[in-house]
């Protein structure tokens, strides 16, 4: 498989959502909020900058950066770290299911015996904060 120039598998478009993930990645790698051309700087490929502030723009329209006034332009931070956006992404997915008890069955069927203890684990320390 080739990379086109816009970095994407036999030239085509990008995947939707994937310069939005690779930009939020960007946002939660850094130590506080960074420029469209610190971002731009940051992102493999040949992207403009123009493209970069097109999708920090569309991450905050929905709530997932916020921005502030730094110099001419602005500086852009994550409203959530990435655990927090990862759980809510499988939250949603979770909602859409019309059967929850079935989803979560297929989950834990696909965890690994690792990702399993840890999951109980989480369930125990979670069930013990409740009680107190």
């Amino acid at each position: 498989m080739t990379r086109g120039g816009n970095g994407s598998a036999e030239g085509g478009r990008r995947a939707a959502g994937e310069l939005e993930s690779q930009v939020l990645a960007v946002l939660w790698a850094a130590d506080g909020p960074v420029t469209a051309a610190q971002v731009l700087d940051r992102l493999p490929d040949g992207l403009a900058y123009t493209t970069v502030l097109t999708i920090l723009s569309r991450l905050a329209a929905k709530g997932l950066v916020r921005r502030e006034r730094a110099g001419r332009g602005y500086a852009f931070e994550p409203v959530r770290d990435e655990a927090e956006h990862t759980a809510a992404g499988m939250h949603a997915l979770l909602e859409r299911g019309s059967d929850r008890l079935a989803v979560l069955a297929r989950f834990v069927d696909t965890l690994s015996r690792e990702d399993e203890r840890s999951l109980q684990e989480l369930l125990r320390r979670h069930e013990t904060s409740r009680d107190l």
